[in-house]
């Protein structure tokens, strides 16, 4: 993992910076399937982004997995949920309190996020998606034809995805909408996962469930993402510092 934690900046030279006095509040950064725990660094400014709002950035390394317990590979889910919150709280200081925590993520990292905002609804305080893959039952399939031996190796050799935990339709109707967190999902207009997106938000509609929204012109691409990520941090519900330490 690549994290970044809050300090206060004296030789940054146009960085503001802030501390709490306390464990600070932490947002996982979850990765796309082509990426790895340092993209969001080498793609964004996310560093700069989060240094004057006293937020720690986790950043998992998962490869190709879809944040999935893999049917003949590693035990990302496992490692996600279970191993990578124990970790964190053992080597920073950071929060536990839901209050505290959020997830976001992009592409693949927006499927995992939202994921794992649904299967553990008490850990956060809001989870983001950004072009994600929302609807893991039809990339699955498209997935299946591209690159089959991907495909078998998460998925298994039945690869049934529909009305399971990786199902995120299907997760969504298990919880009440009161103990959900607070839900973004943003994606380009001209981006193939478009679809699934609002597919996703309607699904959360017609059970009354809302989610914040941020459709707008583009392709599946970091200059959207470095917008979005912006925003993302924005919505956020953080104690906002009043008067970060500039240098």
């Amino acid at each position: 993992m690549t994290v970044l934690l809050p300090q206060q900046t004296a030789t940054q030279i146009g960085m503001a910076g802030h501390h709490s006095a306390g464990p600070s509040p932490v947002l996982y950064l979850l990765h796309g399937l082509s990426d790895d725990d340092t993209i969001w660094l080498r793609r964004t400014s996310i560093e700069r982004y989060v240094a004057p709002l006293g937020l720690a950035v986790v950043m998992p390394q998962v490869h190709r997995s879809y944040y999935i317990d893999e049917a003949y590979g590693g035990r990302y889910w496992t490692f996600l949920s279970e191993e990578l919150p124990q970790v964190v709280d053992s080597f920073f200081r950071i929060s536990a309190a839901r209050r505290d925590t959020f997830v976001a993520g992009l592409s693949m990292g927006g499927y995992g996020a939202i994921k794992w905002a649904l299967r553990q609804p008490d850990r956060f305080a809001a989870a983001a998606s950004l072009s994600g893959v929302l609807d893991a039952a039809a990339v699955g399939n498209k997935v299946r034809l591209d690159d089959p031996r991907l495909f078998t190796r998460v998925f298994g050799d039945s690869g049934v995805v529909t009305d399971t935990p990786n199902d995120l339709f299907w997760l969504r109707e298990q919880i009440e909408p009161g103990a959900l967190p607070a839900l973004w999902v943003g994606c380009g207009t001209e981006d193939p996962l478009y679809g699934q997106s609002v597919r996703f938000v309607e699904a959360c509609a017609s059970a009354e469930v809302r989610v914040t929204t941020s459709f707008v012109a583009g392709a599946h691409t970091w200059d959207l993402w470095d917008a979005q990520i912006q925003q993302v941090l924005a919505w956020l519900p953080l104690e906002r510092a009043a008067s970060p330490t500039t240098a």
